[in-house]
């Protein structure tokens, strides 16, 4: 046997067109952000096709068979995304993002209605979606709550981004008297099929909420490092039994070991100690833990070359681990034969 099947990867949050800006400066997040909304705002529907075609191919060639696509640069371009995923040839759910403040033009809506009528038009023409609020900052709480009846009555997930910067927590508690999490529990937006993706500075009853109502964490380790965000409080997560899934986010990576195994570094800083999530674990949550946070049933394998020189040597018995803890994405290949 010169291959081994894995069920394939699931990068449950990507930003596909912010590939371009691996390697950018910026002195923080936001400076990093002013010049992520420049490119946001220059690419034409065509040329965001082609990236986004060449990053899922990417994608593809490194592990990853199923993405969730959070995207929030307009409708034409959500379908070209989707159009992009078919001819690259990966499971694509669009999580189409509503935008109704701040950012730029082109990010935003004028309403809620205006919102769900564009997600039923990617629906209509067969597009697997979720709904995704952005942020707190980019919906009032009053869409919040309309979009979280939303995705419970359509059975569709919900990720949001939340808790990822300080400021972000101190406009939150600002204008609302709650931290982003606190009020995503008041207005609906938490349960079985929502995701928070990062969560990264999220307090102790941030934490029991996400536990008590069945949420489930998008952790995004290499963009985390790149941004400067910070590290998710691994351990107290994995105390209270919360779910977790991985994503590329800005796309800085495309490998989902490194993500992974960034993880579990993580858990190893904070509590001194190895395996804070086991093997296993891992695997699952890199794959079949993505797929059902983006409410997939099925999703193609990948396949691990053995006789890859990252595997030189390494007993039958080791591979799981190794390929987890030693190897980079090179290892994997599209089909069982080459």
């Amino acid at each position: 046997m010169t291959a081994l099947a894995l069920p394939g990867f699931v990068n449950a949050h990507s930003h596909a067109f912010q590939r371009a800006l691996r390697g950018g400066t910026g002195a923080d997040f936001w400076s990093w952000r002013d010049g992520m909304m420049a490119l946001a705002g220059s690419l034409t529907v065509g040329e965001l096709r082609a990236e986004y075609a060449q990053v899922y191919r990417e994608m593809l060639d490194n592990g990853y068979t199923a993405v969730g696509e959070f995207h929030y640069l307009g409708l034409a371009e959500a379908h070209a995304a989707a159009d992009a995923a078919a001819e690259a040839g990966i499971d694509l759910v669009l999580l189409l993002a509503c935008y109704l403040r701040g950012g730029i033009a082109r990010f935003r809506q004028e309403s809620v209605a205006d919102y769900l009528d564009q997600l039923e038009q990617l629906r209509a023409a067969g597009v697997r979606v979720g709904v995704a609020p952005h942020s707190v900052r980019a919906c009032p709480a009053d869409a919040l709550r309309e979009l979280g009846r939303y995705a419970s009555e359509h059975d569709l997930p919900l990720h949001v981004h939340a808790d990822e910067q300080p400021r972000e927590i101190d406009e939150c508690l600002a204008e609302h008297g709650r931290r982003p999490i606190e009020l995503l529990a008041d207005t609906g937006c938490l349960g079985p099929r929502s995701v928070i993706v990062h969560a990264t500075h999220a307090d102790g009853n941030e934490l029991d909420l996400l536990a008590s109502s069945g949420s489930c964490i998008c952790v995004c380790p290499t963009t985390e490092a790149s941004l400067g965000d910070g590290f998710l409080p691994v351990e107290r997560v994995r105390h209270r039994g919360i779910r977790l899934c991985i994503g590329s986010d800005s796309n800085v990576r495309l490998d989902p070991l490194e993500e992974l195994r960034e993880l579990e570094g993580i858990g190893r800083r904070q509590g001194g100690r190895r395996g804070v999530i086991p093997l296993g674990d891992l695997l699952e949550i890199g794959s079949s833990d993505g797929a059902a946070a983006l409410g997939l049933d099925a999703w193609a394998e990948t396949f691990v070359d053995l006789a890859h020189p990252q595997l030189r040597g390494v007993a039958d018995d080791g591979v799981y681990e190794c390929l987890v803890f030693s190897c980079s994405s090179d290892v994997f290949r599209k089909t069982s034969v080459q």
